[in-house]
């Protein structure tokens, strides 16, 4: 599979750069940014965490604002930042913005017109690894964060992976997508009305009935203005009981749910993430 190479910008060391490629799960072409440690090469290949955005982003937001390039220089992490849905002239699209295009959800469409194009669970879990690890010096250990909307799918992704990542971080996760209007609203355009099918893709539903852990880490900021209505982490919590998850999640005071916010917290995340897979 090529891939185009469309920036490159050196940053502590190592260097940060976007590519576009052909997405064969996606059938539309994709771009992804991923940033690579001064410790990546041919004979040192890497472990990698993968950063799924919220909606609205793509894959510029988290890398231009997180300030995570220097940490992960230092822990000799590569950071791999795909888009948050498909893209291109032909992929259906709602004027909404948490429908369509910047609004994947990170599930596999079964949906009319929707299939056709949002497979982004394969694409997350299978196409743009596999695409990772041919192209660059990044071995196959793996772990995955990301915030709200690619929170929700960090989790989801985790729970129902657990032997392909070593660890799971999420930033204001949307928790319980079935029973919140983000994600009863794209569940029941992009996987119908059938409600079992959308609770293969909820964190609480999933961690309640988890049976395999990956370690897990959610930081919930308590200023966040759509705390109550859309991400309900004491949802999240709940389950976790239920199962004896080890789940770690931690609220903040006066944190609402911007990148300030994940700024303020990305360090501790790649600390966590590192114990997990630079000793696997």
């Amino acid at each position: 599979m090529s891939i185009e190479n469309i920036s490159s910008n050196k940053s502590f060391g190592g260097w940060h750069k976007q590519y576009s490629h052909r997405s064969q799960v996606l059938n539309c072409d994709m771009r992804f940014a991923i940033y690579l440690p001064p410790q990546a090469s041919a004979s040192t290949p890497v472990p990698a965490l993968y950063w799924l955005s919220g909606l609205t982003c793509t894959e510029e937001n988290f890398m231009q604002k997180s300030g995570v390039q220097g940490i992960a220089a230092e822990l000799g992490i590569a950071i791999i930042a795909p888009d948050t849905s498909p893209r291109g002239g032909d992929v259906a699209d709602d004027e909404a913005y948490d429908l369509g295009k910047g609004a994947g959800f990170y599930v596999n469409a079964t949906q009319a017109p929707w299939n056709r194009h949002y497979q982004m669970y394969d694409y997350i879990v299978k196409e743009l690894p596999e695409l990772i690890e041919a192209s660059f010096p990044v071995s196959d250990v793996r772990s995955i964060s990301g915030h709200s909307m690619g929170g929700h799918g960090a989790l989801t992704i985790a729970l129902k992976n657990p032997l392909r990542y070593q660890s799971v971080s999420a930033f204001s996760p949307i928790s319980n997508p079935a029973n919140c209007t983000w994600g009863q609203k794209v569940f029941t355009q992009y996987l119908g009305d059938n409600k079992t099918q959308w609770l293969e893709y909820d964190a609480s539903e999933l961690m309640r009935k988890a049976r395999r852990f990956v370690p897990a880490r959610v930081e919930q900021g308590n200023a966040d203005p759509f705390l109550e209505e859309q991400l309900k982490p004491q949802c999240l919590s709940a389950a976790a009981k239920v199962s004896g998850y080890p789940l770690e999640l931690n609220s903040h005071d006066g944190y609402d749910h911007s990148y300030y916010f994940i700024a303020s917290f990305i360090e501790e995340h790649l600390r966590f993430h590192a114990a997990h897979l630079l000793n696997h």
